[in-house]
């Protein structure tokens, strides 16, 4: 990305607005009428924010509340960032359901946020907002919950979970009957009664996974069982419901260690 370059990248999502940016250039005080969550990619910056001066390095979350006055410099010559831009309509419904309809404060608390779990959730989140389809909403809305979650939780607020797994167990046999269905967050969650983020915690608590993840494992481990049959490579990928034999073949290897053609020619 050279200096100086912003680029606004089409999103899939209704209310999110995607940006990639590097520039040494330092901005004076201006505000925005979104709220915004993104990451330093490289280099550092300084910048007043509403909590007063701040410094934010490379692998550090940043944030910014609609109408926050703020700046930006770099911290030597350059630095870049991703940032997502949100309607603050999106930002309240995400809160409402995170609240269990209890919005709260429309504040995102900390300008800079340091924590590898949450950048982590960022970097995977971004590039799932910028597919042409959304072939994985199931896992874009559930990282969607959670960092907008994971921001607010750096406040100072707690969250609970009392959901039984009995109620949690209706997800996970719709997701074992037909682990090939393109299945939603909001899906699943209806199925359970629960809020979606409510939804996301208790099945994850349940099960050690997240839904997506806990999908993920069904469908590699009836691509395996479809193989070792003799199914032809491309054929499991399709029956199984991954967006293509290569997808498959990355997570049969990083389950299994072996890539699915090695496996095929083992059982023949």
């Amino acid at each position: 990305m050279r200096s100086g370059q912003f680029t606004i990248l089409r999103s899939n999502a209704a209310g999110i607005e995607v940006v990639r940016a590097e520039t040494g250039h330092s901005f004076p005080k201006h505000t925005h009428d979104q709220f915004g969550i993104g990451i330093i990619e490289a280099g550092a910056q300084a910048s007043l924010s509403g909590r007063g001066m701040v410094q934010a390095e490379a692998g550090d979350i940043i944030s910014v509340n609609p109408n926050e006055v703020h700046d930006g410099m770099p911290v030597g010559e350059s630095r870049a960032w991703s940032m997502l831009y949100f309607d603050p309509r999106l930002i309240g419904d995400l809160l409402r359901d995170i609240g269990e309809g209890r919005c709260g404060a429309m504040e995102f608390p900390s300008p800079v946020i340091r924590s590898s779990d949450m950048a982590a959730r960022f970097k995977t989140l971004f590039p799932l907002l910028i597919e042409a389809t959304a072939r994985n909403a199931l896992l874009r809305d559930g990282l969607l919950l959670s960092l907008v979650a994971g921001v607010m939780r750096q406040g100072g607020g707690s969250s609970r979970d009392n959901a039984s797994p009995a109620v949690v167990s209706r997800a996970r046999d719709r997701i074992d009957d037909d682990p090939a269905a393109s299945l939603t967050l909001a899906e699943l969650a209806e199925l359970c009664g629960l809020s979606h983020f409510r939804f996301l915690r208790a099945f994850t608590k349940a099960t050690g996974l997240t839904p997506h993840a806990y999908l993920m494992q069904r469908r590699i481990h009836e691509a395996r069982r479809l193989i070792a049959a003799g199914t032809s490579l491309a054929e499991a990928a399709f029956a199984c419901g991954f967006a293509d034999q290569s997808h498959m073949t990355r997570l049969f290897v990083r389950n299994f260690g072996v890539s699915p053609g090695a496996y095929a020619a083992a059982m023949s």
